[in-house]
């Protein structure tokens, strides 16, 4: 379970970077403004790191053209 902690907008604007790190360790931070909640400052999910897809094997999906490939556009733009 996190840890939840409120924080003025005064200590906020003071203290942001230390504030971000709390919530970057996975706490969330309620943001208090004269006394109301105003806002929460949480930790993202994780994201999933995107691979890159071979590039041999995604070209090799589609035909060959024969000949000069840039002359071919050339010629069926005109």
């Amino acid at each position: 379970m996190c840890h939840m902690k409120q924080v003025n907008v005064r200590e906020l604007h003071e203290r942001t970077g230390a504030v971000v790190d709390f919530a970057t360790e996975g706490h969330v931070v309620v943001i208090v403004k004269r006394g109301v909640p105003v806002a929460e400052l949480r930790p993202l999910r994780a994201r999933r790191h995107r691979t890159m897809p071979d590039l041999d094997r995604l070209l090799a999906k589609y035909p060959k053209v024969p000949g000069d490939s840039g002359r071919f556009l050339e010629q069926d733009r005109s």
